[in-house]
């Protein structure tokens, strides 16, 4: 499978954005979904996930109650609405998929099979 994320900028502190993740070929319902970031000399870490079916999502503790996944089966999309975002946020998103992704895995980026190629998100103060 192929993914391709979008929907990055440049948004002040407060602000929104809504990352997208496309991907292409057979079987996205089978796949679980995350997004990552990775800031300049950070290591990369998780954002959100969600499960197969995409009725069971997971959130970083950073960003719990201000970001919002969401898994569209039907047009093999996965969503990231980033509201309240802060400075903090600034990285680089990328999309994964997964297809062996069990609940307790999905903020193990080791667990994805399947990478983007990364959408930049800066937050201005």
């Amino acid at each position: 499978v192929q993914l391709q994320a979008s929907g990055g900028g440049l948004v002040q502190a407060g602000g929104s954005l809504r990352l997208s993740c496309a991907a292409s070929g057979r079987g996205f319902r089978n796949y679980a979904m995350g997004w990552f970031r990775q800031a300049p000399g950070l290591e990369r870490e998780i954002v959100a996930a969600v499960s197969r079916s995409g009725s069971y999502p997971y959130y970083a503790y950073s960003v719990k109650g201000r970001f919002t996944i969401s898994k569209d089966n039907a047009k093999n999309t996965v969503h990231l609405q980033m509201d309240s975002l802060t400075p903090e946020d600034t990285a680089v998103y990328y999309c994964a998929a997964g297809t062996k992704v069990i609940s307790s895995q999905l903020s193990a980026s080791s667990a994805y099979d399947y990478w983007g190629q990364g959408t930049q998100v800066t937050v201005s103060s």
